[in-house]
């Protein structure tokens, strides 16, 4: 009893502990409490520390949470306090690094940070700026945004940490940057010489910034001092993502690079796409390659170039190819489309479950019959689509040299059930409009005609080739089931009125955690070709069909 006496009195002691000559105090509600360090005294007695003690918060954040922790954040932002805003995130070290650079590198100061309605815990603010570099300033004024998360070992409200915080360009490994740019600016132009800018045609800033990446320091300008974003290294065998001007401080002497597109093609394009949410589309010539328009709804990224995205059926003009090639499949000949066909394990449907009883493949290919391509994946070798996708059309080999960044397709050899459905344009196949436009475009011309933005003569580069054509007998019967399908199958009522030298195929491409497939279409019409999505639209045919008719019948 009396050892138990003597803990009560210690437990009762205000004096701090003194371990080896250093005092323990922690704060706790505002008043001083003493703690052993090592885990000895009335507490370590009784099994239970001041650690274990604390309940960890879980659940949505409370209003007042998100409040205080946004409100952390931008405070310390504002008052050039790196440290406090970066420990008001959940990474404060990657936080650091970021902050840190925004006054040292990229020379922004005079920092005033208004916070927006919050919608949920995801909390945007405007950014009101300076820009200074060698006695030349510049205002900067932009509008972010950050999540306010739950912090899982301890329950703490925190701002989600990601570059895009500090300013909605960057991304992962990005920089800001003020200074002399390095690369001259240059001066596009379309294929008549007329100015094209981003203002004018808002989906060509990415394609603008790709331009002045490539032809900047050979197209006779002079470099300006700007604020951009300096993009990450590219991953070995991968395209860098250009630079982007935010801010520029001087002019430099831009220089003049010639591009292929046509103006008023470029507008018609921009406002097809604007009227989607997530809309993409490309416009060519099949006989020459050369790219007459390119648009996205979304400004942020070139989908249109650089996408990878399942194309869906739209795929089923490659397949098709290879039946014809290996005499799996005829045009006017009898050809299986059941409800649903088996491969791999896995069990294939068509839309709605619908069959064709004794119809052609023209037929199949025109509806759109998914199991009339899986009917035949067991008379096909693992690596059949990945060449054909290579050495007829061009694709999946990471050769093409548009004149800005692109991606060239993905048909990787697949097995079992993934094959089966790579024949249909899911599995592992990635697409992107180019590349669909580019396909359209070789059954058309008969020959596969690398794509581009900037004729190979302006740098002496080499365009991709492919190593062969599609015999007679299986081009012809290609144009057969692509004109069918545009004058009577899926692709009817996007086409009426174009034919008859045409040809298309839609697409729906069914993506993980939508609600609805993203739409595909690819066409042609005459010596023009283009391609579109729709991300979250549904059947292709209704959604990006439009959009690419309208560009076929404006440059008709």
């Amino acid at each position: 009893m009396g050892k138990r006496r003597r803990v009560a009195e210690r437990r009762k002691t205000k004096q701090p502990a003194v371990l080896g000559g250093v005092i323990a105090v922690a704060v706790v509600g505002g008043a001083f409490g003493a703690y052993s360090l090592y885990g000895s005294g009335a507490a370590a007695d009784e099994g239970t520390t001041a650690t274990t003690r604390k309940t960890v918060r879980t659940g949505p954040l409370s209003a007042a949470e998100i409040r205080l922790a946004s409100s952390a954040f931008l405070t310390a932002w504002q008052s050039g306090d790196v440290t406090a805003a970066a420990a008001a995130t959940d990474d404060a070290t990657a936080a650091t690094t970021t902050l840190a650079g925004y006054g040292k590198d990229a020379h922004i100061t005079g920092v005033t940070l208004k916070r927006g309605k919050p919608s949920g815990a995801d909390v945007p603010f405007d950014v009101k700026a300076t820009v200074t570099y060698k006695g030349r300033t510049k205002p900067l004024t932009y509008t972010s945004r950050m999540t306010v998360v739950r912090r899982a070992k301890d329950g703490a409200a925190l701002v989600g940490w990601k570059p895009s915080v500090v300013h909605p360009d960057l991304q992962d490994g990005d920089r800001l940057v003020t200074g002399a740019s390095g690369t001259p600016p240059v001066t596009a132009l379309d294929s008549e010489g007329g100015e094209l800018t981003a203002a004018t045609y808002p989906s060509l800033g990415t394609v603008l910034d790709g331009l002045r990446e490539k032809y900047g320091k050979t197209a006779g300008g002079k470099a300006g001092i700007e604020l951009r974003v300096i993009r990450k290294a590219a991953k070995k065998g991968a395209q860098k993502t250009p630079d982007k001007t935010l801010v520029t401080l001087s002019e430099g002497t831009p220089g003049t690079v010639k591009t292929t597109l046509s103006a008023t093609l470029q507008a018609e394009a921009e406002r097809q796409v604007a009227a989607k949410e997530k809309a993409s589309v490309v416009l060519m010539r099949p006989s020459t390659g050369e790219i007459l328009a390119v648009a996205n709804s979304g400004h942020g990224f070139n989908t249109a170039f650089q996408g990878s995205l399942a194309p869906g059926s739209t795929m089923k003009v490659i397949t098709a190819s290879l039946l014809f090639d290996k005499g799996l499949a005829s045009a006017d000949k009898e050809h299986p489309c059941p409800k649903t066909s088996t491969y791999g394990g896995w069990k294939f449907h068509n839309d709605d479950d619908f069959e064709i009883k004794n119809g052609t493949f023209k037929a199949s290919f025109a509806r759109s019959c998914n199991t009339a391509f899986i009917s035949q994946a067991k008379k096909l070798k693992n690596d059949d689509l990945t060449k054909q996708a290579q050495q007829v059309f061009g694709l999946s080999r990471n050769n093409w040299a548009v004149g800005v960044p692109s991606f060239d397709g993905a048909v990787p050899v697949q097995s079992a059930a993934q094959m089966a459905a790579s024949l249909m344009g899911q599995g592992g196949v990635r697409m992107n409009p180019l590349n669909m436009a580019s396909v359209a475009s070789t059954v058309k011309s008969g020959t596969f005609h690398q794509p581009y933005l900037v004729a190979p003569s302006v740098d002496h580069r080499t365009l991709a080739t492919a190593s062969r054509t599609l015999s007679a007998s299986t081009l012809s019967q290609l144009r057969e089931v692509m004109r069918y399908t545009a004058a009577a199958g899926t692709a009817a009522e996007a086409m009426s009125g174009l034919g008859p030298d045409y040809g298309a195929k839609t697409g729906s491409a069914e993506v993980d955690n939508q609600k609805k497939p993203n739409g595909w279409f690819t066409a042609w019409k005459g010596d023009l070709a283009a391609a579109g999505v729709v991300q979250q639209g549904g059947h292709g045919g209704s959604t990006a069909g439009p959009i690419v008719a309208a560009l076929l019948k404006s440059g008709s």
